[in-house]
C-alpha cells in the first residue's frame, strides 16, 4: 500500500527528487538568512510538478544537526489549507453541506446562538468569533490536553463576536470546530484522518499531525529574547489546535502538496473543489477562500504560519502550476531579527515577482527600544526621586499637587495599556504576547510593574520627606 501512496504522489507532482535551486536563489537565501537571525531555514520550490529546495542552518541553535529540505518543521497555520481538503473531501462525499449549519453536524450546538453559522463561514473566518476568541486556550494547558469534541462543545457555549456571515475575523476557533466536524463525520480522529487521507496519499513520508503524543527529530522552534533567540520546545502537540496549526511537515513535502494544488487535476478531491478553495468565499470574505488567503491582483493563493518558535509561508500561483514553502525555525521579533523579508525574497524570487524588501522597519524598532528601556528609565526615576526628595517637597499649591499626584494615575493607565490595550491588538492576552513575543512582554510587565512603584515611592519620599522639614520647622520655633 505504501508503495501505492508513493506511485500516486509521482503521478500528481511530476518528480518526488529535489534537485537544486538556481544560483540566484541561492545567493539569495545567503544574503537574507543571516540578517533574520533565524537559526534555521527551508524551502521548496515547485514548477508544473518539479521540485527544487535548499535549507541553511541548523535544528537547534548552537547544535551541529543541519536542516535539510526534509526536516519537519510545525507548519502552523498553513494547516488550516489541510483542514478545509479534509472538509472539501467529505463535501464531495456528501456527508457535509458546506451552507448547512454547524448544529447539524456537532449536537452541542443545537440551541446555542451559534448553531446557524455555516460550514462556509468557519472555512472563511465568517461565522463572527474573533481572534481573541480563537486565542482563548493560549495559557490554558488543560484545553490543550483534551479532546476536539470537548472542545468544540466548550466553544458552543460561546456567544459570537459578530453576527454570522457580517464581518471577517479570523479566529483559530473556527478551524477547532472544523477539526470536531471532521472527526465526527468520518468517524476518524482529526490526526488519523489526515494522515490517512491527505498526508499519506500525497507521499509526504516527514509529516505528521499533532495527537497529543511525542515528537520524533524536528526543526525546534525559537523565540526572541532581547536581539537573539532561545529554544522552546513546549506546546507542540496540542490535539486540540492540530486543525487550526498542529500539522507538522517538511519543505519537500509541502511543495508535493502545493504540486496537487496547482496541478488543475482530479486526484485527492476534485479540481473544482480546488478551485473553490481558491476563490473568495463570499461577499464578507474577499480575500479569503476555504484555508487559504486570495490575492486577486498577483494571481496568487497564500498561507502563513505561526507558532511558538517558528514561523512559516506556503504560497501558490494556480495560473502558472507555481507554488513555494519557506520555513523558519524562528519567530522573528519586534524590529530585530525579523525573518518576513527572508520569508517574502524566498516567495517573491521563485514565482518571479519583484520585491523592494521590507524597508528600515523603524517604527517597530523604536517601538520596542522603548519598551524594552522603560523599565530602566523607571528605576532610575526611583533614584532621582531618591536624590531629589527636598525638591519634590517643596512643591506646593494646585500645581504642586497635580505635578506630585498625576503621574500616579498616568502610571495605572500606562499599566492598563501595556497588559491589557497592547495584548488585544496583538489578537489575544498577555499569555498570547508572552509565548510569541516573551522579551518583549517581560518588558511590558516590568514597565507595568516598575511605573506604578516609581509614581508611589515618590509620593511616599516627598511627603515623608515633607513630614520631616516640618518636624523640624516646629522644632526650631519652639526652640
Amino acid at each position: 500500500m505504501r508503495f501505492v501512496f508513493a506511485f500516486l504522489a509521482l503521478m500528481l507532482t511530476g518528480s518526488l527528487h529535489a534537485s537544486v535551486p538556481g544560483a540566484p536563489m541561492e545567493q539569495l537565501v545567503d544574503a537574507e538568512w543571516p540578517a533574520s537571525g533565524a537559526p534555521g531555514v527551508a524551502y521548496a520550490i515547485v514548477d508544473h510538478g518539479e521540485i527544487a529546495s535548499g535549507a541553511r542552518g541548523t535544528v537547534l541553535a548552537g547544535s551541529d544537526e543541519a536542516v535539510t529540505p526534509d526536516t519537519p518543521f510545525q507548519i502552523g497555520s498553513i494547516s488550516k489549507s489541510f483542514t478545509a481538503l479534509a472538509i472539501m473531501q467529505l463535501v464531495e462525499q456528501g456527508r457535509i453541506d458546506l451552507d448547512a449549519g454547524v448544529g447539524t453536524y456537532l449536537g452541542a450546538f443545537r440551541g446555542q446562538p451559534s448553531a446557524a453559522i455555516t460550514i462556509r463561514q468557519l472555512l472563511s473566518h465568517t461565522s463572527g468569533y474573533s481572534t481573541v476568541q480563537g486565542n482563548a486556550m493560549h495559557g490554558d494547558s488543560a484545553a490543550g490536553e483534551g479532546e476536539l469534541a470537548a472542545y468544540a462543545a466548550r466553544i458552543a457555549q460561546w456567544n459570537p463576536a459578530h453576527q454570522p456571515g457580517t464581518v471577517w475575523e479570523y479566529s483559530n476557533a473556527n478551524y477547532q470546530v472544523l477539526g470536531a466536524l471532521i472527526e465526527q463525520t468520518s468517524g476518524e480522529d482529526y490526526a488519523t484522518y489526515v494522515e490517512s487521507h491527505i498526508l499519506a496519499p500525497l507521499g509526504m513520508d516527514n509529516s505528521s499531525v499533532a495527537d497529543g503524543g511525542p515528537r520524533g527529530e524536528m526543526a525546534v522552534g525559537h523565540r526572541p529574547w532581547f536581539g537573539g533567540h532561545r529554544p522552546f520546545r513546549q506546546g507542540l502537540t496540542e490535539r486540540i489546535n492540530a486543525p487550526a496549526g498542529g500539522i507538522f511537515a517538511s519543505a519537500n513535502d509541502l511543495a508535493l502538496y502545493l504540486a496537487m494544488m496547482v496541478n488543475g487535476e482530479d486526484d485527492i478531491i476534485t479540481a473544482a473543489s480546488k478551485a473553490a478553495m481558491l476563490h473568495p468565499a463570499s461577499e464578507a470574505s474577499p480575500f479569503y477562500g476555504l484555508g487559504w488567503f486570495i490575492d486577486g491582483e498577483s494571481g496568487t493563493a497564500s498561507h502563513s504560519g505561526l507558532v511558538p518558535g517558528t514561523e512559516t509561508l506556503a504560497t501558490i500561483l494556480p495560473s502558472q502550476g507555481k507554488g513555494v514553502a519557506v520555513l523558519v525555525n524562528a519567530n522573528g521579533g519586534i524590529g530585530f531579527g525579523e525573518n518576513l523579508q527572508l520569508r517574502n525574497a524566498i516567495t517573491a524570487k521563485a514565482l518571479g515577482f519583484d520585491y523592494a524588501g521590507e524597508g528600515a522597519r523603524l517604527w517597530p524598532k523604536v517601538t520596542y527600544l522603548m519598551v524594552v528601556l522603560l523599565p530602566l528609565f523607571f528605576l532610575a526615576s526611583i533614584a532621582w526621586a531618591w536624590r531629589n526628595r527636598r525638591k519634590l517637597a517643596a512643591k506646593s499649591g494646585v500645581s504642586g499637587l497635580f505635578s506630585l499626584w498625576f503621574p500616579l494615575f498616568a502610571m495605572f493607565a500606562v499599566a492598563a495599556v501595556l497588559l491589557i490595550l497592547i495584548p488585544y491588538m496583538f489578537g489575544g492576552s498577555l499569555d498570547t504576547l508572552l509565548l510569541y513575543q516573551p522579551d518583549f512582554a517581560q518588558a511590558m510587565v516590568a514597565a507595568a510593574i516598575t511605573g506604578p512603584v516609581w509614581a508611589i515611592f515618590r509620593l511616599i519620599v516627598t511627603y515623608r520627606e515633607k513630614a520631616r522639614t516640618g518636624r523640624n520647622e516646629a522644632g526650631e520655633a519652639a526652640g
